[in-house]
């Protein structure tokens, strides 16, 4: 089988994504499913601080967040991408919405990717497409 160019790093944290090659075969076959084609998918797992940093340099808002996504993509139908997650927001948010951490950092990791695919959150409507697409994600997930 060929390696998967998804590849998990970390800044200012600990911490070791689970069932790594079985969370890379979920993310691809998300992308398989919007017949986009991978080039490149790194998810960077921080702290608060460093993508509150992030969030203030790059989009100029000074708010926490889970979840930071960058296209650096040429083309169009193919995913080469940067997302960044703050591991604090995703066990503060699991406390939140009583689910399990791991819970929420697929539904987070499942919206980063979303992001890349060509969906966004930034009005009610768009946001309720959003997480009825990240359920669906959910729904393919095989650990």
């Amino acid at each position: 089988m060929q390696e998967l160019p998804i590849e998990f790093f970390t800044e200012e944290v600990e911490f070791e994504v689970k069932n790594k090659e079985k969370v890379k075969t979920w993310l691809s076959e998300i992308i398989s499913k919007y017949s986009f084609e991978l080039e490149s998918l790194n998810y960077i797992f921080c702290s608060d601080e460093y993508l509150h940093q992030m969030n203030v340099e790059y989009l100029e808002h000074d708010t926490l967040t889970d979840v930071i996504t960058f296209d650096n993509s040429d083309f169009e139908g193919v995913i080469e991408g940067d997302v960044f997650i703050s591991i604090d927001r995703i066990v503060d948010n699991a406390t939140t919405f009583n689910i399990t951490p791991q819970e929420e950092l697929h539904r987070v990791m499942a919206h980063g990717l979303l992001h890349l695919l060509g969906f966004d959150d930034k009005t009610p409507e768009k946001k309720e497409l959003m997480r009825f697409k990240e359920n669906e994600c959910l729904e393919l997930i095989k650990l």
